[in-house]
């Protein structure tokens, strides 16, 4: 038999090599908007690990702190309703005094709670069940910052610096229930009536209403180690979504409320697809175009209200819910998501591995959603701020996929 016929049938017989096995990229979205069309960039990875089930555009998934971007447009137009006051002492709303044991004469109000500068202690835990007491937890001095003068000293260094500024998860439980009771309306509806609804958007916080066909969608959250972190079939309807005192029943038809919408996770329980949190970035674009959703002086109380911190990391420009990053001529370290130089406001977020942004150029026409999930956590814990290796890649490659900006 020929040699190069026994070389063959030899190649033939050996067992074939072992493929190595490649693992999914983590679940990851990334959607491109401006004022009339949203598109899909990145869209990769699995949304459920455990079904192989691929991620889709618009699969919801919790956002983190973006979520109190969505407190906040729905604070602002309450206060086009009439109904709430940012410079008005919460207790008013709430029928109990909220004040720093530190400085018991200092009013509080939403605008320093909506700029993290409440006196509020970072570290404070921000989960308070239903069946708890909202009241008790803010006259726990735990909860605030000792020394820290709510809305900033008697004499600031400038009239555009905060120095007081720290950013707490523990003022968004607080603000969402003056929001109630304010409004006499239950938290996840009111978002939904002055927030969803009129931009045509499915989302919801903490699973209430989203209904079956959202959870179904979920994308679970791992940790970068594989773990689960939050929303496996576990954390879905029909079991209860909402954090609950031991020996509490799960029922939301007896809350009464202004009482304590800790339990919807203002400060981070919105759950989205990307395709529809791009819609509240493009009604972000069109305030200035006499849009009817927030009228012209409350427009401009946003942009005034952006002021610096007085931080030096991440943090450095802020005001009611809102962040400004990568501006040229105010330094901030951390703040560089993007290679192109252009400033952009939006909010980050960042829980249970996963990382998320909604970032506009306020003076163009192009912005940005994305998440991606089993980022490892960074050296200084949670919700400490600064972009990731991760997320810098993710917007050079959203940024070479939409191209250059077009010449006015």
């Amino acid at each position: 038999m020929p040699r190069h016929l026994l070389a063959a049938l030899a190649l033939l017989a050996a067992p074939a090599a072992a493929e190595a096995y490649t693992p999914p990229p983590p679940a990851t979205v990334v959607v491109a908007f401006d004022r009339e069309s949203i598109r899909p960039l990145i869209v990769e990875g699995l949304a459920d690990m455990e079904t192989a089930r691929p991620v889709e555009a618009n699969d919801p998934v919790r956002i983190a702190s973006i979520s109190k971007l969505v407190m906040a447009l729905a604070a602002l137009r309450l206060v086009d309703e009439g109904k709430v006051d940012l410079d008005r002492d919460v207790s008013d709303y709430l029928g109990w005094k909220v004040r720093s044991p530190y400085y018991p004469d200092v009013p509080v109000t939403l605008a320093q709670l909506m700029s993290h500068r409440a006196g509020l202690s970072g570290a404070a835990d921000y989960i308070i069940p239903l069946g708890t007491s909202l009241e008790a937890k803010f006259a726990d001095p735990a909860s605030w910052r000792e020394g820290v003068r709510p809305g900033g000293g008697e004499h600031p260094l400038s009239a555009s610096e905060t120095p007081d500024f720290a950013y707490s998860n523990l003022g968004a439980p607080l603000v969402a229930t003056v929001l109630e009771a304010a409004s006499g309306e239950r938290f996840d509806r009111l978002a939904e009536r002055l927030v969803f609804k009129p931009l045509g958007v499915r989302a919801c916080f903490n699973w209430v209403g989203c209904g079956p066909d959202m959870a179904a969608r979920a994308v679970v959250l791992y940790r970068h180690t594989g773990e689960v972190a939050k929303d496996s079939m576990g954390d879905l309807p029909p079991n209860c979504t909402i954090p609950v005192a031991e020996g509490q029943a799960c029922d939301l038809e007896s809350y009464v409320p202004g009482t304590n919408a800790s339990i919807f996770s203002p400060q981070g329980g919105v759950r989205i697809g990307m395709m529809d949190l791009a819609k509240i970035g493009q009604a972000l674009y069109r305030l200035d175009d006499d849009s009817p959703f927030l009228r012209p002086e409350t427009v401009q109380r946003m942009g005034w209200a952006m002021q610096r911190t007085g931080q030096t990391a991440f943090f450095c420009n802020y005001g009611l819910h809102f962040q400004l990053i990568g501006h040229p001529n105010l330094e901030c370290g951390g703040d560089r998501l993007f290679a192109d130089g252009i400033p952009r406001i939006g909010h980050s977020g960042e829980a249970y591995g996963l990382q998320s942004g909604l970032w506009l150029d306020p003076k163009g026409d192009r912005g940005f959603v994305y998440f991606t999930t089993q980022v490892a956590p960074p050296e200084g814990g949670e919700d400490t701020g600064g972009f990731t290796a991760r997320e810098k890649a993710l917007m050079a490659r959203a940024l070479k996929l939409v191209g250059p900006v077009a010449a006015p």
